[in-house]
C-alpha cells in the first residue's frame, strides 16, 4: 500500500475543498484573492539581494588564490528549528500569486494523493512532474526579490510544496537546516543560484547552442550592452590579475628566502676563532666554511635567475593591473547597467531550461523524476542528505585525499579554484561537472558542478561531480591532444590497450570513485596500469603515500618510482 493511504487530516481537509466542477475555476486563498493568471509578482517589481557582506569584502564570486583547503564545517544544523513549516498556511502561500500552472499542480496534485488505483497514480505522477516545472518556471524570476515568501524559497530549494508529506524527523531536520550561506562558499541551493543569474551577478550556465548576434534597438539597451560586454572583459581581466599577482608573491617570497640563507651564510663565513698562542690574530677559514663558498655561488645564481622572473612577473602584473583599472573605470564612467525586465526575465528562462536538463541528468533516464519533497522517496540520513554543510564536509574530505582536485596549473603555478555547485533537490544518485570553467576566463574562473539533494549514497554523487570535472579540466588542457597527453591520454590508451567499448569518461569516473574510497586506504580494486596512471597524475598527500607504502609492496614499488622520477630531476 502507497504511504499516501494515511493523508494527514489537516491535508484532507484542503483537499475536500475541491469541487468536481473546478477543474477550471482558480483556487480561492486566505488573503481573499485568487491565482493570479499572468504569474506576476504581488510588487510587480524584482529586487536583487546584494552577495556582498556589509563590508563588501566578501563575495560567493570572489577566488582568493591564498586560500588552500574548506574550512572545516562547524555547525550541520542550526540548534533550534525554524517554524516555516509549521505554517497552516504553507501550501496556500506557495500557490498564491502565480499563474495557472498553480491550479495544475494543485489539481493533479490531490488526485494523486487520493488515488486508490496504481496505473492512474501512475499517470498523475507524470503529470505532477511536467505541472511543477512549468509552476516553478513561473515562480523563477520571483525569487530574487528578498521580500518573496519563505514557503516559495523552501518549495524551490527542497522540492517542498506539502509540509504534511513529511514524517516527524524529518520536518525536523528540514527545519533546522542552515539557511544563510554564512560564509559565502560557492555552494547554492537552486533558489540562491536563480538569483544570483537574475541580479547578473553570475553569468548563465554555458550552452552549446549558438548565440545569434542581436543589435541594439535603442540607446539604453546599446549602453546596456556596452556595460554587458565590458563587465565580461572585466571578468577575463580579473583572472589575469590575480594569476599575475599570485606568481609575482610567489617569486618575492623565493627572493625573500634566496636571500635570509645568503645573509645567514655570509654571516657564518664572517665568524673566526682567535688563534690560539697568536694572538690577536684569527685563524684561516674552516673547513666547514670553505664550503660556504659553493653554496653562497649557488645562491647568487639563483638570485640573479629569480631577478630576471620578478622583473618578468613585475611588468606582467603592472601591465593587468593597467588594463583591469581602464577597464573599471570606464564601467565606473558608465554608470551601473540598469537590467530591464525583459533581459531579465530572458537569463533567468534561459538558465531554467539548462537548471531542467541538469535535473534530468542527475537522474537518468531509468531514474526517479517525480519532482516533490514526499517520504515516499526521501530514504536520506541526516548526514547523507545534499545540504550545503554536508557537501562543503565532502569536498573538504575529497581534498585530503587528492590536492590536486580543484587546481588549474597556470605558468606552472597550480591555482586552487573551488567551482560553483549546484544542489538541485531530485532523487538523482549521481553528480556532474556542467562546465570545467567559464569560457571568458579560463585562468581564474570557477568551473560549475550539480549535485543532487537526495541521493543513495551522498559521498557518492560528490565523487562522480569531482571526477566529471577532472576529467573536462584535464581534457581542455591537453586540448587537440587529449587522447595522446596527460591523465586523459594516458587513460585513453589504457582503455584502448584493454580494447574496452564504451564511454570512456564513464570508465574514468567509475574507476576515480575506486581510487578515492579504497585505493586511498589502501584497498586494491584498480588495474595496475590505472593505479599507476592515477598515482602520476592524481596523487595522495605525501603523508598518505607514506601509510600506503608500509601495507603493501604495490604502493611501496610505486614510492620507489617516484624517488627514481625526481632523481632523474622530473616525471
Amino acid at each position: 500500500m502507497s504511504d499516501f493511504s494515511e493523508i494527514d487530516p489537516s491535508i484532507a481537509a484542503l483537499l475536500d475543498n475541491i469541487e468536481d466542477e473546478t477543474d477550471t475555476e482558480p483556487i480561492k486563498v486566505p488573503t481573499g484573492g485568487r491565482l493570479s493568471d499572468n504569474g506576476s509578482a504581488s510588487s510587480g517589481k524584482t529586487e536583487t539581494k546584494p552577495a556582498f557582506s556589509a563590508s563588501g569584502a566578501k563575495s560567493i564570486h570572489t577566488v582568493d588564490l591564498s586560500v588552500k583547503e574548506f574550512e572545516p564545517v562547524e555547525k550541520f544544523t542550526n540548534d533550534e528549528p525554524s517554524k516555516v513549516f509549521d505554517d497552516p498556511g504553507y501550501y496556500k502561500s506557495v500557490l498564491t500569486g502565480e499563474n495557472s500552472s498553480a491550479q495544475r499542480v494543485h489539481q493533479v496534485l490531490s488526485k494523486y494523493l487520493t488515488c486508490q488505483d496504481p496505473k492512474d497514480r501512475a499517470v498523475y505522477r507524470q503529470n505532477i512532474i511536467s505541472a511543477y516545472w512549468e509552476l516553478l518556471r513561473g515562480m523563477a524570476p520571483k525569487l530574487a526579490n528578498p521580500n518573496v515568501p519563505m514557503p516559495k524559497k523552501m518549495m524551490a530549494r527542497f522540492g517542498i510544496l506539502l509540509p504534511s508529506l513529511f514524517r516527524a524527523e524529518q520536518k525536523e531536520f528540514f527545519s533546522k537546516i542552515i539557511v544563510e550561506n554564512k560564509k559565502y562558499l560557492p555552494v547554492m541551493y537552486l533558489d540562491e543560484w536563480l538569483n544570483e543569474i537574475a541580479s547578473g551577478r553570475m553569468n548563465n550556465s554555458m550552452t552549446d547552442e549558438k548565440r545569434t548576434p542581436h543589435k541594439a534597438a535603442s540607446v539604453e539597451e546599446a549602453a546596456m550592452m556596452e556595460q554587458s560586454r565590458l563587465q565580461q572583459l572585466q571578468s577575463k581581466n580579473s583572472g589575469k590579475l590575480q594569476s599575475a599577482e599570485n606568481l609575482l608573491n610567489i617569486k618575492e617570497n623565493e627572493r625573500n628566502t634566496l636571500e635570509r640563507e645568503l645573509q645567514g651564510m655570509i654571516e657564518d663565513l664572517c665568524q673566526h676563532n682567535t688563534a690560539i698562542g697568536l694572538e690577536p690574530h684569527l685563524c684561516d677559514y674552516s673547513e666547514t666554511q670553505l664550503k660556504l663558498f659553493a653554496q653562497i655561488s649557488d645562491r647568487l645564481h639563483r638570485l640573479s635567475k629569480n631577478n630576471k622572473e620578478l622583473g618578468k612577473a613585475l611588468a606582467e602584473y603592472k601591465d593587468a593591473k593597467g588594463i583591469y583599472e581602464n577597464v573599471e573605470n570606464k564601467l565606473s564612467a558608465g554608470g551601473e547597467a540598469v537590467v530591464s525586465v525583459s533581459a531579465n526575465q530572458d537569463a533567468i528562462n534561459t538558465e531554467f531550461d539548462t537548471i531542467r536538463q541538469m535535473a534530468k541528468m542527475t537522474v537518468g533516464r531509468q531514474g526517479n523524476q517525480f519532482p516533490l519533497f514526499t517520504r515516499e522517496f526521501f530514504h536520506c540520513t541526516e548526514r547523507g542528505t545534499g545540504t550545503r554543510e554536508n557537501v562543503v564536509d565532502l569536498l573538504r574530505w575529497v581534498e585530503e585525499r587528492d590536492p590536486g582536485a580543484f587546481c588549474r596549473v597556470h605558468k606552472n603555478i597550480p591555482n586552487r579554484i573551488p567551482p560553483y555547485v549546484l544542489l538541485i533537490p531530485t532523487y538523482g544518485d549521481r553528480g556532474f561537472c556542467w562546465e570545467p570553467f567559464d569560457r571568458y576566463n579560463r585562468v581564474t574562473s570557477r568551473g560549475r558542478i550539480v549535485v543532487p539533494m537526495y541521493p543513495r549514497d551522498l559521498k557518492i554523487a560528490v565523487l562522480t561531480a569531482v571526477a566529471d570535472l577532472r576529467w573536462q579540466v584535464a581534457k581542455e588542457k591537453a586540448s587537440y591532444y587529449w587522447m595522446e597527453e596527460g591523465l586523459t591520454g594516458q587513460y585513453y590508451q589504457h582503455i584502448e590497450h584493454m580494447k574496452l567499448k564504451g564511454d570512456l569518461k564513464a570508465y574514468f569516473i567509475e574507476d576515480y570513485v575506486l581510487w578515492m574510497t579504497k585505493e586511498s586506504e589502501g584497498v586494491q580494486r584498480l588495474d595496475k596500469d590505472v593505479r599507476g596512471i592515477f598515482w602520476r597524475n592524481m596523487p595522495f598527500p605525501e603523508e598518505r603515500k607514506q601509510e600506503l607504502k608500509k601495507r603493501s609492496l604495490v604502493y611501496q614499488e610505486l614510492c620507489i618510482k617516484d624517488q627514481n622520477r625526481a632523481m632523474s630531476d622530473g616525471y
